[in-house]
């Protein structure tokens, strides 16, 4: 339920933003702004816009693919505080996964960044989590494991975080990841043990 209304919401918003560049000037993620006039709202408020709609819709289309499978999972662990810790992974996945960018970029004034990937990312990370051998399909056509699939999708990000020249920031993608992983863990240490049993019992059936 909770990733239906983050969904809604991030259309909404990013629909708007489409048709007017002042709310999206205002949304935006810009260090030096945040830097020189506080306004760190845009930590959450550049997660609600996107660049276009292929942007958004691939967003949302993996959050809505993983999000509700990971509800079930903190709801399930942890009976009394599922939604609120559903809602920390997200938007603490979203401000995580933007503060090197932060960090790099505070000191120019031309660089923008937006959109909903880190804290997508930080759900899928936790789903893997969950399920590290759960096949996960790059647009229907390359499924692999998802321990795997994370591992090639982090070297990925960081190869191509150095290498830039493609205007996406693929630093908010790993980090909003490797919070996802580590957050989920943190709340719960025994699922990182349960992670490698899942994997090792397989190879082990083998």
């Amino acid at each position: 339920m909770l990733t239906l209304y983050l969904i809604i919401a991030t259309s909404v918003l990013s629909f708007i933003s489409f048709q007017n560049h002042n709310i999206l000037g205002r949304l935006i993620f810009n260090p030096f702004i945040v830097s020189k006039k506080g306004e760190w709202y845009r930590f959450i408020s550049s997660g609600f816009i996107h660049a276009d709609w292929i942007h958004l819709l691939v967003n949302m289309f993996v959050l809505f693919s993983f999000g509700g499978a990971v509800e079930h999972y903190f709801q399930e662990y942890f009976p009394n505080q599922g939604k609120v810790l559903f809602l920390i992974l997200y938007f603490g996945g979203l401000m995580c996964s933007i503060l090197p960018t932060y960090k790099k970029h505070r000191e120019n004034p031309h660089y923008n960044a937006l959109g909903a990937s880190g804290a997508v990312s930080s759900v899928v990370f936790a789903f893997i989590l969950f399920n590290p051998l759960q096949e996960l399909c790059l647009y229907g056509i390359l499924c692999l494991p998802g321990i795997i699939f994370g591992a090639i999708y982090l070297f990925y990000c960081y190869y191509m975080g150095k290498k830039g020249g493609d205007n996406i920031n693929h630093d908010a993608h790993m980090w909003g990841a490797i919070y996802g992983f580590v957050f989920t863990i943190l709340l719960k240490p025994e699922l990182f043990i349960q992670f490698f049993n899942q994997i090792f019992h397989t190879y082990n059936d083998i």
